[in-house]
């Protein structure tokens, strides 16, 4: 079907059917970006082995770009290639970089020595960040695009299905969210590898690439079935001329003698309608209020990176099921869909009968209030996690270690990995440290490993239990299993006693160097509580109040602006993040909680002195323009378009003046 024709597609049960494609299309697609994103950070830290602040601030600068691009898809939608062809070309650019991040997470492409390191570093690193480049692109390119696409497949008169429709919507979105946070963490803690196993990075993007590459194929699947629309013109360009128009008229009138207009956009009448400039006034009006927005998304977006990160050094055994750092984002989307009904069928409905004012500027102050009680939350937690981490000189990743005390070689083997261990008497004898074999411990494990470390380099990460075969060069052999908490580091030493036999593990002593991390997990949970209902709070009822009053053809301008204050915040948190000399990671969580404390003050002052507005009031007052202003301002574009005419004409009447007299000479 052509763009700008709009024929009745095929119903079932009076919802067109191009709408389950565009349905199944978006939990794919948030499948893809959430899923990979929920491990990021890790793959920072862990793969390319960046510090936690360059970590912090490449994962907010993604971010921030993914929520910058939906402007420009917006416009190039709306201007150029319509809806359907923006998905499109979008998605695969999408696609490609989903594709291009799980192949930059594959070390044994640059592992050379089959180490399990990769050797050319910049090799991933370029990859990844062309990778996240294209995934920016086209997530956020898309973004404005298939949710209003879908609302196009309705008629007029299908209202109500309409609206079950955007419900279904963004259900989708919070499945794919929620699904994609507890499934991409467990593919990421599986190994896998070609020469030497390791944390499964490439499994982890590769399917969230592999269902970017079903959104696509769903989505032209239904080509035949959309009702596509051609491009009319996009309100942002449209608003921005205006203002801009304003602006310029404004300064070349700024002498004087020319009398002030009652606003600055009054400036813009010479060009544009009157109902347009009190529709740019109604929408400059909100989007100031916007200032101060940024700051909660500078706390909230900090769950993917900071919190996750601090999951990093906490304890993830749950009984039977070990959670993984990353998993804990998913307390978030779960949240949601138990305080979002519980707000607005409960809390909201009791406040009212409280007969308390609770408006919506009042709600989002409370929103963001709450994400600083969060934060300090964090804060505190961070505080007991400080006290269980022993102090390095350096960081790297934690082991047990062997010390052998019998006067011959031993064979330690631990899974895939074997090492020979030579006895600590005989490098005693060299004034040569047992730490030839081993390598200094300089960090507390994270994520909950333990790691078997010697000089070859080699680990092997694992929780709960260990169990080691140690073997001499006779052929015998003595199993050991010890016990491992979440980032211990342990010392077996094997004593001068030790005899291969039924009881021999007995006599292995074994030296706790760090204790298992003591702090569970579980105490980040009030702190994604407080957050999730600062979001609850702050995000859904801003939406609703920008929409209130916004007018009828300008939403997408608000929400264009919304966005826009998700992009700044997670730009503050970069520009933190590099700045800030704060040498503990507490202290800059209560920074962030103090900057947002103040930030809401001036939001509290700002609401209090808003005036709320009836758009459609407003815009029916200027919904026909007067007949004489409509004239007068066709006469002022004729009496300008003759005057042009005429000075054009006498330019080419003295020309041609010049151009006789010119000739005359010539023959004379």
């Amino acid at each position: 079907m052509a763009d700008g024709k709009k024929s009745k597609s095929a119903t079932v049960c009076g919802y067109p059917i191009s709408i389950f494609f565009i349905v199944v299309n978006e939990f794919c697609e948030r499948f893809s970006y959430y899923g990979m994103r929920a491990v990021l950070v890790l793959y920072f830290k862990y793969f390319l082995r960046w510090d936690d602040d360059f970590a912090t601030t490449i994962y907010h600068t993604f971010v921030a770009l993914c929520y910058l691009t939906p402007i420009l898809g917006a416009i190039v939608a709306d201007s150029w290639l319509g809806k359907f062809k923006t998905i499109v070309y979008l998605s695969i650019v999408y696609t490609l970089g989903q594709i291009v991040m799980a192949i930059s997470a594959i070390h044994d492409i640059t592992d050379s020595n089959k180490d399990g390191i990769p050797d050319n570093m910049t090799f991933h690193v370029a990859l990844s960040m062309v990778g996240l480049i294209l995934i920016a692109l086209g997530t956020g390119g898309i973004k404005p695009c298939v949710a209003a696409f879908g609302g196009d497949q309705f008629e007029d008169h299908q209202e109500k299905q309409r609206s079950t429709f955007f419900s279904i919507f963004y259900l989708s979105i919070n499945a794919g969210s929620l699904l994609s946070t507890v499934i991409t963490p467990i593919l990421r803690a599986q190994e896998c590898g070609i020469h030497t196993q390791q944390k499964c990075y490439p499994l982890a993007f590769g399917v969230p690439a592999a269902l970017m590459v079903v959104a696509l194929i769903v989505f032209i699947v239904g080509s035949g079935m959309y009702n596509k629309t051609a491009p009319q013109g996009n309100i942002i360009v449209q608003v921005c001329k205006c203002i801009g128009f304003a602006i310029k008229n404004r300064f070349r009138h700024r002498a004087r003698e020319h009398p002030c207009r009652t606003h600055w956009m009054d400036w813009a009448e010479e060009k544009y309608d009157k109902l347009l400039i009190a529709q740019v006034k109604m929408v400059l009006k909100v989007l100031f209020l916007y200032i101060p927005l940024p700051m909660f998304w500078a706390l909230f977006d900090q769950q993917g990176s900071r919190w996750t990160l601090q999951a990093t050094t906490m304890d993830g055994d749950f009984g039977a099921l070990i959670i993984q750092p990353d998993q804990m984002q998913t307390v978030n989307p779960i949240l949601i869909l138990v305080l979002v009904p519980i707000m607005d069928s409960l809390v909201y409905p009791l406040i009212s009968k409280c007969k308390l004012n609770f408006s919506p500027l009042k709600r989002m102050t409370v929103g963001m209030f709450l994400a600083a009680l969060a934060f300090i939350a964090a804060a505190l937690v961070q505080i007991q996690i400080d006290q269980t981490l022993p102090k390095f000189p350096s960081s790297t990743v934690g082991q047990a270690k062997f010390i052998n005390m019998v006067n011959r070689t031993l064979n330690i083997n631990a899974g895939p990995n074997s090492f020979t261990l030579e006895s600590y008497k005989r490098c005693e004898g060299s004034n040569v440290s047992f730490y030839l074999q081993f390598r200094d411990i300089k960090s507390k494990p994270e994520q909950g490993t333990n790691a078997i470390r010697q000089v070859l380099n080699s680990s092997e990460s694992y929780r709960h239990y260990a169990q080691f075969h140690i073997r001499d060069n006779r052929g015998q052999e003595c199993v050991y299993t010890q016990k491992l908490g979440f980032g211990s580091s342990y010392t077996l030493i094997i004593p001068p006693t030790f005899a291969f036999g039924p009881n021999c593990e007995n006599s292995i002593q074994p030296v706790v160097d760090i204790k298992p991390n003591t702090i569970h997990m579980a105490w980040q949970i009030p702190q994604y509580f407080l957050i999730t209902a600062g979001e609850v709070v702050f995000s859904v009822t801003g939406l609703e109040f920008s929409y209130s009053q916004a007018p009828s053809n300008m939403k997408s301008v608000l929400q264009a602006g919304w966005l826009l204050t998700v992009a700044v915040g997670n730009i503050i948190v970069l520009i933190v993040a590099e700045a800030a000399t704060l040498p503990d990671q507490w202290a800059e969580y209560i920074l962030f909680a103090s900057l947002l404390i103040l930030v809401c003050i001036i939001f509290a002052v700002m609401a209090y002195f808003y005036t709320y507005l009836d758009p459609a009031k407003i815009e029916a007052e200027f919904a026909h323009e007067e007949p004489e202003d409509k004239e007068k301002r066709k006469s002022l574009e004729m009496a300008k378009k003759d005057s042009v005419e005429h000075h054009k004409e006498d330019r080419r009447s003295s020309d041609s003046s010049s151009d006789e007299e010119e000739t005359k000479q010539t023959k004379i």
